[in-house]
Formats: structure tokens, C-alpha cells, sequence
């Protein structure tokens, strides 16, 4: 009839509905617990996992505990106050055991309330298992859309040490550590930390090394996971950052054959352990962030490879047409002037043989500046030179001319040359804080004799409105 009250539901079909209803594991194990504790009238309940490493669960409690009630361990005492004990099982295998402490009224429990907490139990199983199966699906499709992250970002075109930095920092937030960090083979038969994501200051992580001969490098170096409980007491660590973390995944970036180094994913002390869910998953996140980064450093080569060949041909280019045209050009110029009757025109031929010649010079520069490899540093005299005038161009906004006379990289010792590049700095800051230059020239000549007549090198660096800087020493 309308207006009646809606029927409530048994106690016993409520518990079942509310344990079945979630499937975040943690959330049901404590409706579990609590569903126990309201159907049969206890003070206390529990539910403590057989294996707490399988799903990275402790002990879900519910209600104040009686004094001495049990905590989940096996030979816990016998006590004054009633207690109901049962198992779970999740397919057939133990799951942990929910046990109850402290009847409400004081009486002990009957065995309808053991009766209904089986049948709660048996229900706990299915759900329990429904949501580890949800939790794992999570699990794998965040790690599988982090995996992806960090393919896509490796690929965009990193430096070698960002792509090792996305993937420590990636790792880190799926894995919930306390810190991400890429351990790389030293010469010395080592390993070394050479990048780290924490979440905060990473103090001394970076460059901290296991030295050779420690028990946990054989396998590191041969490309094996290695588990760690508690890093903090594990006697296979041996660095002096190891105090800070506890439990720990170390995992091989291995790909076709290249070991590229190790991630390492330490949890502060106290987390709770990695689950064998965990530790597979981010296993395979490592192998594919090791193909990723394999592919990312082929990549990386090939497109430098491209440009080391497209500097050759342009190199190519202007010494085999640009350079001989000139030399050719300078070559009729000369004649021209030695038929020339009028001084004017002589003057005029005489400077523009000499302009040629300036230009052939520079050409010959650039030419050099393009066979130097771009991502490394210069190692030749001339190639620091070019350098250094070159950012000094780059601050004045327009470019430098740069010219060189002998054989500047085979007469000129190293220690001399750390003296010139010293000198050209200092005429450089001192140029680049003029307002008013318009042209920079930097000369380096091997073919100068001081008074004495010994042979020397002479730099000059010469600015327009302004007499030059000229520094010299012999060789």
C-alpha cells in the first residue's frame, strides 16, 4: 500500500551487497571487516592478509581493540573476551583470516554468528578476487600508458640525458617510489648514478657508485632484476645513500643485446613491499623504455650523420666552386691591374685583389667551421678560436671575421694556445662592451718573427674607430 515503509533489507543480505559493491581492494577489505563487526555484534574486528607482499596490504582493523586482542598472529593468546576466528580464500587459495574480538552485551558469540561470518567470508573471497582482478587491470593500464609516455617523448628528439631523466621520473610516479634513479657502467667496472627524480632535493644521489666487487653488481652487470626488501639492512648494498630508502626494485634497461644501464626504484622505509604484480610490470616498463631509448640514440645518430654529410657537401661545394672561382676572379683582377695605365685604376684593381683575398680567407674559415663536429667541443686550436669569436658575434648581432695565416693547429704548443684563447677572450669582452662597433676581425698568425727574429704567433683582434688589441708569443 502506498505510504508503507520500504521492507529492510536482512542484515545478512545487506553485509553481502556492501562487500560485492567496490572494487578498489583496499575499500572492500574494509567493508569486509566492518560488515563483520555489524552482523555479528563485535566490539573488534580484523583482516589480516596471509601475505601482505602479494597485494602491498597490511592489517585493515575496525572498532577499539579489547586488551591483548589479537593482531594476526597465529599463537596469539588466549583471552578473556569471546573471540571468532574464520579464514578467506580467494580461489582455494588462503587470502588471510578475519578474525573478531569482544562481543557487544558481553555474551559470546553463537554459532549463527559463526555461521553468518562463513558466509560473509566465502563472500569476501569473490570479491576480493574481482577487485584484485580490477586493481591489476589499473595497474597495467597505467604502467602501459606510461610506457607509451615516455616511447612518444624519447622519440620527439631528447638529449641523451633528458631521455634519462623522463624515464626515471615516468618510473618513479607509476611505481609510487620515493625515488627514480639510472645507474650507468663506469670504466672502472662499476656502476654510477647519473640521474635522479625525487621528490624533493636529490642531495648526493647523483654520482654516488657501487664499486667493483659488490654483491649486487655481478647481477646488475649481467643484466638480472634484483629485489630488495629493506635497502637499509640488505647487506648486498653497499652505498652510502642506502640508508635512506627500503624497499627496492632494480631493473635491467637491456634492449637488443645493450645493456644501457639500471633503474632503480627504492621505497622509503617503512612503504610497503613491491607485489609481484608490481615487480612484472615495471620489468616490462624497463625493457620497453631500453628499446625506446635504443631507438631514440639510432635515430639521434642518424640525423647527426645527416648533417655531418650535408656540412660535407656544402664544404665540398664551396672549396671545389665558391673558393676556385674567387682565386680565378683575383687571378685576372691581378692582370688587369699590371695592364692599367691610369694610377686610379690601379689603386681601385690593387684593393679589390686585396678584398678577394680577405674573402677567400673567410671562405676558407667557414669551410673549416663546417667539417667540426657540432655537438662536441672543439679540440683544435682553430676550432676554439672559432668558437670564441663566434660568441662574441652572436652578442655584437652581426658576424666576426676570422682569419688565420700558417699552420696555426700543428705549430702552436697547447700551453701557448691556453694563453692565446685567454688573451682573444679578454679583446673580445672588451670589443662586445663597445656601442659603437660595426666589424670585428680576429687574426691568428703563425708566420710572425719577434725583434729577435724567432718565430712567433701574433693575435690580433681589431674593431673599427679602435686601434687593435695585438697579442703575441714565440713558438
Amino acid at each position: 500500500m502506498a505510504g508503507d515503509p520500504v521492507p529492510r533489507l536482512p542484515p545478512l543480505l545487506e553485509a553481502v551487497l556492501s562487500v560485492g559493491s567496490e572494487l578498489e581492494l583496499r575499500t572492500t577489505l574494509q567493508r569486509i571487516v566492518d560488515g563483520a563487526a555489524e552482523l555479528t555484534g563485535a566490539r573488534y574486528a580484523t583482516l589480516g592478509p596471509a601475505d601482505p607482499g602479494q597485494d602491498g596490504l597490511t592489517e585493515i582493523r575496525t572498532g577499539e581493540p579489547p586488551p591483548a586482542a589479537p593482531a594476526g598472529a597465529p599463537d596469539a593468546p588466549v583471552l578473556d573476551v569471546p573471540v571468532l576466528d574464520v579464514p578467506i580464500l580467494v580461489d582455494d587459495e588462503p587470502f588471510g583470516r578475519l578474525r573478531l574480538a569482544g562481543k557487544r552485551g558481553g555474551g559470546p558469540f553463537t554459532a549463527e554468528d559463526e555461521q553468518l561470518l562463513r558466509v560473509l567470508a566465502t563472500q569476501a573471497g569473490t570479491a576480493i578476487g574481482n577487485a584484485r582482478l580490477y586493481e591489476a587491470a589499473r595497474q597495467r593500464e597505467r604502467w602501459i600508458e606510461g610506457a607509451a609516455a615516455v616511447t612518444t617523448a624519447l622519440l620527439s628528439g631528447e638529449s641523451a640525458e633528458d631521455a634519462l631523466a623522463t624515464v626515471a621520473e615516468r618510473a618513479r610516479l607509476l611505481a609510487d617510489a620515493a625515488a627514480g634513479v639510472i645507474l650507468q657502467p663506469t670504466p672502472e667496472g662499476g656502476m654510477e648514478i647519473v640521474t635522479a627524480s625525487v621528490y624533493d632535493d636529490p642531495g648526493d644521489l647523483v654520482g654516488t657508485t657501487i664499486a667493483p666487487g659488490s654483491p649486487v653488481l655481478e647481477q646488475l652487470l649481467g643484466g638480472e632484476p634484483v629485489f630488495i626488501e629493506d635497502s637499509a639492512t640488505d647487506p648486498r648494498m653497499t652505498t652510502h645513500v642506502r640508508h635512506r630508502f627500503g624497499p627496492s626494485m632494480m631493473l635491467p634497461l637491456q634492449a637488443e643485446g645493450q645493456l644501457i644501464g639500471t633503474l632503480a626504484l627504492p621505497r622509503r622505509r617503512g612503504d610497503r613491499p613491491y607485489t609481484a604484480v608490481e615487480r612484472r610490470l615495471a620489468g616490462q616498463f624497463a625493457s620497453q623504455a631500453a628499446l625506446a631509448l635504443v631507438l631514440a640514440g639510432a635515430r639521434h645518430g642518424r640525423e647527426r650523420l645527416a648533417v655531418y654529410e650535408d656540412r660535407d657537401r656544402i664544404a665540398r661545394d664551396l672549396h671545389d666552386l665558391v673558393v676556385q672561382r674567387l682565386f680565378a676572379t683575383g687571378m685576372m683582377l691581378q692582370a688587369a691591374r699590371r695592364r692599367a695605365r691610369v694610377p686610379v685604376v690601379s689603386d681601385l684593381l690593387s684593393r679589390a685583389v686585396d678584398e678577394l683575398e680577405s674573402t677567400v680567407q673567410e671562405v676558407r674559415t667557414a669551410i673549416f667551421a663546417l667539417q667540426q663536429q657540432p655537438a662536441e667541443a672543439p679540440a683544435t686550436l682553430r676550432g676554439r678560436v672559432l668558437r670564441e669569436t663566434a660568441g662574441a658575434a652572436a652578442v655584437l648581432g652581426f658576424p666576426a671575421s676570422t682569419r688565420f695565416l700558417g699552420p696555426v693547429d700543428s705549430l702552436v704548443p697547447e700551453r701557448t694556445a691556453g694563453h692565446l684563447l685567454t688573451a682573444l677572450r679578454r679583446a673580445l669582452a672588451t670589443a662586445t662592451r663597445r656601442p659603437d662597433v660595426t666589424r670585428l676581425t680576429v687574426t691568428v698568425d703563425t708566420t710572425a718573427t719577434l725583434p729577435n727574429g724567432r718565430p712567433a704567433v701574433r693575435l690580433t683582434v681589431h674593431t673599427d674607430n679602435h686601434p687593435p688589441t695585438t697579442w703575441q708569443a714565440p713558438l
